[in-house]
């Protein structure tokens, strides 16, 4: 899953982001490009699973798209 993500810009931000989703599957994998906005994940759970992470994060999901 490929997600458009407005208001990451720091190390913080990937860590955060890394843990939110790391919460739903431990052993998912997290791939945070603060240049180009973008969370690639993989894992065992439903796109809006880990948009609703993501959100709750404080970070605006804006789009979704397959990996």
């Amino acid at each position: 899953m490929k997600f458009t993500v407005e208001g990451m810009h720091c190390g913080h931000c990937v860590r955060a982001i890394t843990r939110a989703i790391h919460a739903l599957n431990a052993d998912a994998r997290v791939d945070v490009d603060l240049s180009a906005g973008t969370v690639v994940v993989t894992g065992d759970f439903a796109a809006e699973q880990a948009a609703v992470a993501i959100a709750a994060e404080g970070y605006a999901v804006t789009a979704t798209e397959p990996a």
